[in-house]
């Protein structure tokens, strides 16, 4: 008799492969997230790329960390030239302002304007009425579970990345 608590092996599948279903639930969720991010950017003339920008400075600022042309060209993997248009973008819409830091004037600083964040709320708003709305058939129990789950696949993934960014000789 097997044990219940052990792993789960289904045949025909390579020991600690994904379950196919639930790579394949995880595919849907990232195809139908980024759907939604070009329909709602597209209504406000935002790319998917000013989008995620937004994102990154937002998520460094609230860990009161300094957001840098760099950490944009850095975390979004752009180009020198194509980061400055972003920013260029960013700043022509109104949802970004660059200030000189500190005493080294040649330094700018992003910060994400009040009209950023309202028009990131109207944006994303009705997708997080809907989710919310989704969560709640949920116990918290169940939704601590999933959240454990979705940082381990968020992590997995990001090492996956950097694994095929920097393949390691054999």
């Amino acid at each position: 008799m097997s044990d219940p608590s052990a792993p789960r092996h289904d045949a025909g599948r390579p020991e600690n492969a994904a379950p196919q279903e639930l790579v394949r639930l995880l595919q849907d969720f990232t195809l139908e997230a980024n759907h939604y991010v070009d329909a709602a950017g597209g209504r406000n003339d935002m790319h998917r790329t000013d989008l995620n920008a937004l994102a990154v400075i937002m998520r460094h600022s609230a860990a009161g960390r300094v957001v840098t042309p760099g950490v944009l060209r850095t975390e979004l993997r752009l180009s020198s030239p194509a980061t400055t248009a972003l920013i260029d973008r960013l700043h022509a819409s109104g949802h970004v302002v660059r200030e000189r830091l500190g005493t080294d004037r040649r330094q700018v600083q992003l910060h994400m304007t009040p009209k950023a964040y309202r028009d990131g709320s109207a944006m994303f708003m009705p997708l997080a009425l809907r989710m919310g709305k989704a969560m709640a058939a949920y116990s918290a129990e169940e939704l601590d579970l999933v959240s454990r789950f979705m940082t381990d696949m968020v992590e997995a993934t990001m090492a996956a990345r950097e694994e095929a960014t920097h393949p390691q000789s054999n």
